[in-house]
C-alpha cells in the first residue's frame, strides 16, 4: 500500500548506521552491499565539509536513521527532503519501504494548479529508494543525485521565513545533525581537499613524517572518495576497505573491482606482491597484488595505499584480500625481501610457501656488488651458482668458491642472501608451484604492474585516472588471447603426438611454450638408466646447451619416471617452476613408448576452456541460508560463466542476453509476489 506524505524532513535522535571492526583496526566495506561507517569520536573539522552522498548498498538501523541521514546530505547539498511514498505491511501497519526525494519533484496536481500559490516543483527527479532488507536494516536500493534546478539559496531562505515553533524544531534536531556528520566523518572531505581530517595536510609526501597514516597532498582524499563511490556505483561485485587510525586519520586502503575479484577465484593459487612503489619512495605509495591468467599475463588481483611499509601496515593489506576472497589461502607468495613483509605473511598466511622474488634479487647485484673489485668475475660466478646448479650440494660450492676466491667473506648483503637462500634459490625451490612467476631462467623479469603507468613523481590523483586505463589495456589484451585462442589451431612443427595433443587443449601462448619444449627435444642426444627401483627408475637425459660464447656444451638431468603411477619428474623443476613438462621429462616419456602427456601434468589453468568451465569455490553451492554476501558471491561466479561463454560470437552473445532477461523477469516476479 502506497502513502503520499507532503512532509519536509528534520533528522531524528538517532544515530545512523554501525561501525565495523577488523581485529581493532576501523574498516569501510563496500561490496554491493551494506556499507558500514565509522565511529570517529573526536570533534569536527573546522570550515565547510562535503557530506558523503547516498549510494547504493548503504544499510541503516532504521528508517529514522536513514530519513535522518538524507535530509543531513540535502542540507550540505542545498535542497530540502521531502518523502515521496512509504509502503506498509497490510496487517502491522510496519513501514518497510519508502522514498525520500527533492521537495521540487513532481509537479502541482490539476486541481491545485489555479491557487494563488507559486509553482515552487520543477520535476527534479533527485531521490532514494530503500527498503527493510532480511537484516532488518533499511538498505538503499537506488539512487538519483542529480537536480534539475539551482541548489544552495532556497533552503536557506525558507528556514528565514519558519515560524517560532519549526525554528524551535530545528535548533533542537541540531545535536542529532551533528552526531550524524560525526558518525560519518571518516568520509567527510575538507573543501581545501585536506582527507586527514584534523591532521595536518601535506604540500608532497614525506614517507618519514607520519608513519601511521597516509601522507596525502591537498585533493587527494576527495580523488579517492570519488573514485571508489563512483566504482561502488558502476562495478556490480566492487570490494574496497578503508582503515583509519583512532584520530580519524585514513591510514590505509585497498579495493579490487569486479573483474579483478573474478581472477582472483581463477588465478589466486601464485600471487607476487609487488610493493615498487613503497620500496622506491613513490609519490603513490602503492601494493599491487599480481597473478597470473591462462595465457601467462599477469593479471591484477588487487590494489592498496599503505601508510608505510610496516608489518602492521602489510597485515592489515593481507587481511583486507584474505576477507575480499573469502579466506582461500594462496598457494604461494613471492615478495621483495622485506622483514616486515615476512612479519606479515607468516601472520595472515601461515599455510602459504613465502618465496623471493630472484627477479628483484638480481635487479639489486649490480647496486650491491658494483663497487667490489672483479665485479664483473663476481657477476657470472654468482649468476652460475643461481641458474646452473641442479643440486644443492653444486650450489653449495659454487657459493663457496665465489665467497672464498673474491674475498667477499664479510659483504653483508651476500651474507644475508645467503642466510636467506631457501627461499630464492631456485634449487631450493623444486617443490614449489609458481606458474611461470619464478624468474628462474637468466633474463627472467617480474616487471611492476603498473609499468610505464606510474613513476616516482606520479601525483595518486593521476595514478587514480590511469589505473583504470592500465586494467582496460591488460582486459583488452586477455580478450583478444580468448578469441585467438578459441579460433585458431597452432602450427604444429614436429610430428610429436605430445605437440598435436596439448594444441587441442593451451592456450595459444602456453602451447607456444610447450611447444618449445617439444621443439628442443632434439637436443636431448641420450637417455639411459641410471637406476632401478621397482617400479621407479632414474634416467640420465643428456643435453646440448648454448654456453657462454656461444658454445655448446653437455649437461645431464636426472628424471624420475614411475611406470605404475604415470609419474615423471625432472631434476630442473620445470612443472613447478612454469607449470608445463620439460623436454627432459618428455624424452623420458617418448623413451618409454608413452604417447599422451599424462592428464595430472595438464594443468587446468591453462587450457583455452578454463574460464568458461571452471567455477571458483564449488563448495559454495551450499550456501548460507542467511548470508546475503555468500549469495552474491556465487550468483556473480554463476554469471559470469554465462558472460564468459557469451562473449564466444554474436549468436552467442544474444543467447545470454535473453537468458539474463528472462532470469531478470522471473525474479521480479518473486518480488512481487513477495510485496
Amino acid at each position: 500500500m502506497e502513502v503520499e506524505e507532503e512532509k519536509e524532513a528534520f533528522p531524528s535522535n538517532n544515530d545512523c548506521l554501525a561501525e565495523a571492526k577488523c581485529d581493532g583496526q576501523i574498516l569501510k566495506e563496500i561490496n554491493s552491499e551494506p556499507t558500514e561507517s565509522f565511529d570517529v569520536q573526536n570533534s569536527l573539522p573546522e570550515g565547510k565539509k562535503e557530506f558523503v552522498a547516498p549510494a547504493v548498498g548503504m544499510e541503516f538501523e532504521s528508517y529514522d536513521d536513514a530519513y535522518n541521514y538524507y535530509n543531513c546530505y540535502a542540507k550540505e547539498a542545498g535542497f530540502r527532503v521531502r518523502v515521496k511514498n512509504s509502503w506498509f505491511k497490510r496487517n502491522s501497519r510496519e513501514k518497510y519501504g519508502a522514498v525520500l526525494c527533492c521537495s521540487s519533484q513532481g509537479f502541482k496536481r490539476i486541481k491545485d494548479v489555479n491557487r494563488l500559490r507559486k509553482e515552487t516543483r520543477t520535476g527534479c527527479p533527485a531521490m532514494i529508494r530503500m527498503r527493510v532488507v532480511d537484516s532488518n536494516r533499511w538498505r538503499v536500493l537506488e539512487v538519483t543525485h542529480e537536480h534539475n534546478h539551482l541548489l544552495g539559496a532556497k533552503i536557506y531562505k525558507s528556514v528565514k521565513k519558519m515560524g517560532s515553533g519549526a525554528r524551535s524544531k530545528l535548533q533542537s534536531s541540531s545535536d542529532a545533525e551533528v552526531r550524524t556528520i560525526k558518525l560519518y566523518r571518516a568520509l567527510v572531505i575538507d573543501a581545501g581537499g585536506n582527507g586527514t581530517l584534523n591532521c595536518n595536510a601535506t604540500g608532497g609526501r614525506k614517507f618519514s613524517d607520519h608513519p601511521h597514516q597516509l601522507n596525502l597532498r591537498k585533493g587527494d582524499s576527495q580523488a579517492i572518495y570519488n573514485y571508489l563511490c563512483r566504482l561502488q556505483l558502476t562495478n556490480p561485485n566492487f570490494f574496497y576497505l578503508m582503515d583509519f587510525t583512532d584520530e580519524g586519520c585514513l591510514r590505509n586502503v585497498f579495493w579490487v573491482d569486479s573483474r579483478c575479484r573474478a581472477s582472483c577465484g581463477y588465478f589466486g593459487d601464485v600471487i607476487y606482491v609487488d610493493n615498487t612503489c613503497m620500496s622506491n619512495k613513490y609519490e603513490t605509495p602503492l601494493v599491487a597484488l599480481v597473478g597470473v591468467n591462462h595465457h601467462g599475463q599477469t593479471v591484477l588481483l588487487g590494489c592498496g595505499l599503505l601508510a608505510g611499509e610496516t608489518a602492521e601496515s602489510y597485515t592489515w593489506l593481507f587481511k583486507a584480500w584474505l576477507t575480499c576472497v573469502s579466506g582461500q589461502y594462496p598457494q604461494t607468495i613471492i615478495t621483495d625481501r622485506c622483514k616486515a613483509l615476512q612479519t606479515a605473511i607468516a601472520e595472515v598466511f601461515p599455510k602459504s610457501n613465502h618465496r623471493f622474488s630472484l627477479s628483484l634479487i638480481m635487479k639489486r647485484v649490480p647496486e650491491k656488488l658494483g663497487g667490489l673489485r672483479n665485479y664483473d668475475a663476481i657477476r657470472k660466478t654468482f649468476v652460475k651458482a643461481v641458474f646452473e646448479t641442479l643440486k644443492v650440494i653444486e650450489f653449495e660450492a659454487a657459493w663457496g668458491f665465489m665467497i672464498q676466491h673474491f674475498g667477499v667473506t664479510d659483504h653483508e648483503w651476500l651474507r644475508s642472501l645467503y642466510e636467506d637462500r631457501a627461499r630464492w634459490a631456485p634449487v631450493y625451490l623444486k617443490d614449489t608451484f609458481f606458474a611461470g612467476l619464478s624468474a628462474s631462467r637468466p633474463g627472467e623479469n617480474l616487471s611492476p604492474f603498473f609499468d610505464k603507468y606510474v613513476h616516482k613523481q606520479t601525483p595518486l590523483k593521476e595514478f587514480l585516472d590511469k589505473y583504470e586505463l592500465a586494467l582496460q589495456k591488460k582486459h583488452k589484451e586477455e580478450t583478444l588471447a580468448d578469441i585467438e585462442s578459441r579460433n585458431s589451431s597452432p602450427e604444429l612443427r614436429t610430428r610429436c603426438s605430445f605437440e598435436l595433443q596439448l594444441s587441442k587443449l593451451y592456450t595459444r601462448e602456453i602451447f607456444k611454450r610447450f611447444q618449445f619444449e617439444v621443439e628442443e627435444m632434439y637436443s636431448c642426444f641420450s637417455t639411459t638408466q641410471l637406476h632401478v627401483d621397482g617400479p621407479i627408475i632414474i634416467f640420465l637425459v643428456k643435453e646440448r646447451v648454448l654456453a657462454e660464447g656461444n658454445r655448446r656444451e653437455i649437461r645431464d638431468y636426472e628424471v624420475l619416471y614411475n611406470r605404475s603411477a604415470s609419474e615423471v619428474r625432472c631434476i630442473c623443476s620445470c612443472f613447478n617452476f612454469y607449470g608445463y613438462l620439460c623436454r627432459h621429462a618428455l624424452c623420458v616419456l617418448n623413451f618409454n613408448g608413452v604417447e599422451e602427456v599424462p592428464s595430472k601434468y595438464i594443468l587446468s589453468r591453462w587450457k583455452k576452456d578454463y574460464k568458461r568451465f571452471y567455477v571458483p569455490d564449488q563448495g559454495s553451492y551450499n550456501v548460507d541460508s542467511i548470508d546475503h554476501m555468500q549469495w552474491f558471491n556465487q550468483l556473480y561466479r554463476s554469471a559470469l560463466q554465462v558472460v564468459e561463454q557469451g562473449a564466444i560470437s554474436l549468436d552467442h552473445y544474444k543467447v545470454a542476453l535473453q537468458a539474463f532477461e528472462d532470469s531478470l523477469n522471473r525474479v521480479h516476479v518473486v518480488e512481487e509476489k513477495q510485496d
